[in-house]
């Protein structure tokens, strides 16, 4: 049977449950209504049932979701019922503050390693990996079974970096570098434009105080 295409929008959203659940479940709450969640995560009730149906629904008429399964559920889809080795490409600010981040281990993103080119860096320890030099960078990939690599690196770097990177094995690259990478299909990117949010930012703002 042929496995049904998930939209981009949908699976936008998956992250965004899945921690809003996370928040129920501490909470003790046991059951949620879609229009509980529809007031909480500002996504309309039948939004939030035509999600869940893409994945075969999950609820009950009449009683909602159970809040534990439902998270359950929606973290194995997430793949995160496995964990993930990654390492950062480029240890300067961004990457320092990435690797120092531990709630990606929460959800099972293991940080292994963290690798740059600048000398002055090999041998500092950050989150009790040492930086190293990018020459040991495939073989480390390797010998680790590393899936994701996190590129905190300039644009002028990153193409090259990442074809690096595929010729390893590996299996995702999620992408601070601003450009577009050039990579098999098998090879799943992440972009993450930080000034392109800044600007979606500005826009709102501007767009709010117009309308006012």
């Amino acid at each position: 049977m042929e496995e049904k295409e998930i939209s981009q929008a949908v699976i936008g959203r998956l992250p965004r449950y899945f921690r809003y659940l996370g928040e129920l479940k501490d909470q003790g709450i046991e059951r949620v209504s879609s229009q509980e969640l529809s007031d909480i995560m500002k996504v309309t009730a039948s939004q939030i049932r035509q999600d869940f149906n893409n994945f075969g629904g999950f609820g009950q008429q009449g009683y909602g979701y159970n809040v534990e399964y439902l998270f359950q559920e929606i973290g194995k889809i997430l793949g995160l019922d496995k964990s993930h080795n990654l390492i950062i490409i480029g240890a300067g600010n961004l990457g320092q503050a990435l690797a120092n981040y531990g709630n990606f281990e929460r959800r099972g993103f293991l940080f292994m390693g963290i690798f740059d080119k600048n000398p002055l860096l090999y041998g500092r320890r950050i989150r009790d990996r040492e930086v190293r030099p990018m020459e040991d960078m495939e073989e480390y990939v390797k010998s680790n079974h590393i899936d994701i690599a996190v590129l905190t690196i300039p644009k002028t770097e990153a193409e090259a970096v990442a074809q690096r990177l595929v010729r390893s094995g590996i299996k995702g690259i999620w992408n601070f570098a601003h450009v577009d990478l050039n990579v098999p299909e098998e090879v799943q990117v992440e972009n993450v434009h930080l000034s392109d949010s800044l600007m979606k930012l500005s826009y709102n703002i501007s767009s709010f105080q117009k309308n006012r």
